[in-house]
């Protein structure tokens, strides 16, 4: 349940609610908008019972909350949430271009990508250094010497970094060298790696599971949040259909959607959603025109000699020619970039 403060109550007031709440044994969650504070209840609502919060002073209403995800629900925050990450700001007034290879081949492959992507306007370096593939043959990264590679890459380019996690280990290792860690599609119900994720004091970047609902989405985003690290940003990379055409199928109308419940940012991954080079400049564009506040795009220097995901790469040109076009559609929704 969430206690809706009237408009410019005093901190007197509002503290007093608290008190009651954590008096009970709860745990309030406060949200402070520009006039409007608004209380979250965490735990067994019945502890509450016989006593009517609606008659303290300053009280506007009670409103129940019937999804089982709470701290990313909206109604708890309804402002939307801006998440820094070393030198990027994510949020509703920017546009965040993350960029560089699915995969850290070596230090000369990674400063190239990165110098490049930097010079056409991305925000944030990716970089793969540990692979959960499909097969077991398949190059599974360079571990913590590609961690050191993005250290290296983002301390000479400015760009603030970015690395899928997949154990506790990697955690650990990750911490040292990058800004910002991602769950992959693979994890998004690991619920020990979330956990784990929520209290690396990184921001968080979660992405969708292939066959995951927006609920059961959000629900894994309220586990990383429940560890008392609210820099959670989703990512929809595709879900799995009975489409063959594409390797995944883009959910554009998660955005609009996650918009209305979470307060969280959400971005999109056109690269993995369809696997195909040519089809990730379109479905950029539409993510941004539908409200995106970012972008993952994978790109390498020489996409068919990549050791992952060469097929929808882009090469430095093509990326470049994106990143020129979406100036406009970032124009349009009113964001920086």
């Amino acid at each position: 349940m969430i206690v809706v403060m009237k408009p410019y109550a005093s901190q007197e007031h509002v503290d007093a609610v608290v008190k009651l709440i954590e008096s009970r044994g709860l745990t309030p969650h406060l949200s402070a908008g520009k006039e409007v504070t608004i209380i979250g209840v965490i735990g067994d609502k019945s502890r509450l019972e016989g006593q009517n919060l609606e008659v303290f002073p300053d009280v506007d209403k009670i409103v129940q909350v019937t999804e089982s995800y709470k701290l990313t629900n909206r109604k708890f925050h309804p402002e939307p949430s801006v998440i820094h990450a070393g030198s990027a700001v994510i949020g509703p007034d920017t546009l965040t271009i993350m960029a560089g290879p699915c995969a850290i081949e070596s230090r000369e492959q990674l400063l190239t990508i990165a110098r490049a992507v930097k010079a056409a306007g991305a925000t944030m370096l990716r970089g793969g250094a540990y692979k959960p593939r499909t097969s077991p043959y398949s190059f599974q990264g360079l571990e913590e010497e590609g961690l050191k590679y993005m250290k290296e890459a983002g301390e000479e380019t400015g760009l603030a970094t970015i690395c899928e996690v997949i154990s506790a280990e990697s955690i650990n290792a990750a911490v040292k060298y990058v800004d910002m860690i991602q769950i992959g599609t693979r994890n998004m119900q690991n619920f020990n790696l979330l956990r784990e994720a929520g209290q690396s004091g990184l921001p968080v970047m979660l992405k969708r599971g292939m066959a995951a609902t927006i609920d059961e989405w959000l629900n894994a985003a309220e586990y990383i949040v429940a560890e008392g690290n609210p820099n959670v940003v989703l990512c929809e990379r595709g879900i799995r259909t009975f489409e063959t055409a594409t390797r995944n199928t883009l959910d554009i109308s998660a955005v609009p959607v996650l918009k209305a419940r979470t307060h969280l940012p959400v971005i999109i991954d056109p690269s993995h959603a369809s696997g195909v080079r040519a089809y990730v400049s379109p479905l950029a564009k539409a993510a941004v025109a539908c409200g995106a506040d970012g972008l993952m795009i994978e790109v390498h220097n020489n996409p068919a000699c990549a050791l992952s995901d060469g097929p929808q790469s882009l090469t430095f040109d093509q990326f470049e020619t994106l990143t020129k076009e979406l100036k406009s559609y970032a124009a349009l929704s009113k964001r920086a970039f």
